[in-house]
């Protein structure tokens, strides 16, 4: 072991520090609520992403002190650039908040939804306030990778203090009940939301109760999709309980979610008094008895509702006897202009069709009925003539409803046509907007925020 050096000679200059070594300007450390800039304000690199090998981690009282920091602020400082007539424009403001929030807790980046929110990004910075954020789970050009509830827990504590989106469309995913306690918290935000597409994303029960229960103070959504979540009939109890109380949304979609009796007379009691809700969707729900009392209260609602414009009642089970009931609630009727009557059974007491010819004369009389799909019933040869009458005189026109009129060996029969109306009810449009209303998705006849 060697002898240590001397001290220096008093009166002697210390010698300087070694120079510290250069910080790369692009690195992100663990706790830090902002984004690091390149030497003289510039902006990282665009689609720069940086491997979790380079993050850098603080230790010490520097990192207590700079997670405090993060804990009080809910959003990162977007970094900005200079543009050429001196305005400051945000870079990337989406996509790096999630990747930050991704490594702060520890979490996998989804490349699915980091893409969506570059996409999100490049519109903001072309100008567009309202974005819709389209993350659909069945993709059918390229393979995507599922959204869970904990990716949209990440996703929502992007979105909630940005005021640029008005839309979200999550169908076919797999968020479950955890997302839908998250997608609560978000609706319960003061934010732009007006759509939220939740279509098919294994909620249940206690899931479609968090929904309902935020929307009691919610103003802002116009418009929301429930399809296929099975919330069953003690779900849809919460959502009928909603709307007594919520007066901003316009269309409610629970199609396919195993409703109950119970609840879909709860629905049409309800719409009786909401003079706000303008589309309504009760498709397909487990239902019980012989009596059809969930048809004569549906019939009872419109007869005192002059608001709802839509009311989608397919595979209800309504036979003749049902059908008397809507029909006698169309003559007094002046708001409805969209009926989907599909797939019902209408053969009773060995009187074929005779359901549909009144519908058809109860559409003779109410002039504001414009829309009528009637294929998967028991179509007789009065009921080919009444609905061929009714398309051949003008009353209705060929792309408002589902059957088209042919006649072999003399005699009329009715063909399903493709009407559009549910074109892109499952699926997202995959190239640009949709040009020809008729082909969206279901509620296409009255837009959100315009009263009939």
């Amino acid at each position: 072991m060697g002898r240590p050096a001397p001290p220096p000679p008093r009166g002697a200059k210390k010698p300087p520090p070694p120079p510290e070594q250069p910080q790369d300007p692009y690195e992100f450390r663990t706790g830090e609520p902002r984004l690091l800039q390149a030497p003289g304000g510039t902006a990282p690199p665009a689609g720069r992403v940086v491997p979790i090998a380079m993050v850098t981690p603080l230790s010490g009282s520097r990192a207590t002190s700079m997670q405090s920091r993060e804990e009080q602020t809910t959003t990162l400082a977007p970094t900005s650039t200079q543009g050429s007539e001196g305005v400051l424009e945000p870079v990337g403001i989406l996509q790096e908040q999630y990747q930050s929030l991704c490594l702060k807790k520890s979490k996998r980046v989804n490349s699915y939804i980091l893409h969506i929110l570059q996409e999100a990004d490049e519109k903001i910075q072309n100008g567009e306030d309202r974005v819709t954020l389209n993350i659909p789970g069945n993709n059918r050009l390229i393979p995507v990778e599922k959204v869970t509830g904990e990716d949209f827990w990440l996703l929502c504590r992007v979105l909630r203090k940005n005021l640029n989106f008005q839309g979200l469309d999550m169908r076919y995913n797999s968020i479950s009940d955890v997302g839908a306690y998250y997608a609560s918290k978000l609706l319960q935000k003061k934010l732009n939301l007006t759509y939220l597409n939740l279509m098919f994303n294994e909620i249940g029960r206690e899931g479609g109760e968090l929904i309902a229960k935020a929307l009691y103070k919610n103003k802002t959504l116009k418009y929301l999709r429930m399809t296929g979540n099975k919330i069953e009939n003690e779900g849809g109890m919460f959502f009928a309980a909603m709307l007594q109380i919520n007066s901003s949304l316009e269309k409610l979609d629970l199609g396919d979610c195993d409703l109950g009796m119970q609840s879909v007379i709860a629905f049409a009691t309800v719409l009786t008094q909401n003079q706000t809700v303008m589309g309504i969707n009760i498709n397909r729900p487990v239902l019980y008895g012989e009596q059809e009392e969930s048809t004569v209260h549906l019939s009872n609602m419109l007869k005192e509702n002059y608001h709802l414009a839509e009311l989608h009642v397919c595979k209800h089970g309504i036979t003749n006897y049902g059908m008397k009931y809507l029909c006698d609630a169309l003559f007094l009727n002046s708001s409805l202009r969209y009926l989907d009557v599909s797939w019902l059974s209408v053969v009773s007491n060995n009187i074929r069709g005779k359901g549909l010819v009144d519908l058809s004369q109860a559409m003779q009389e109410n002039l504001v009925l414009s829309n009528i799909y009637i294929w998967g019933n028991k179509f007789d040869e009065a009921t080919c003539v009444a609905y061929s009458d009714l398309i051949q005189t003008g009353r209705l026109q060929p792309d408002n409803t589902d059957v088209k009129p042919f006649v072999v060996d003399g005699r009329l029969y009715l063909a399903e046509i493709s009407n559009g109306l549910k074109k892109h009810y499952y699926w997202t449009p995959t190239y640009g907007e949709i040009s020809n209303d008729l082909a969206n998705a279901g509620f296409a006849l009255v837009p959100v925020g315009q009263q009939p």
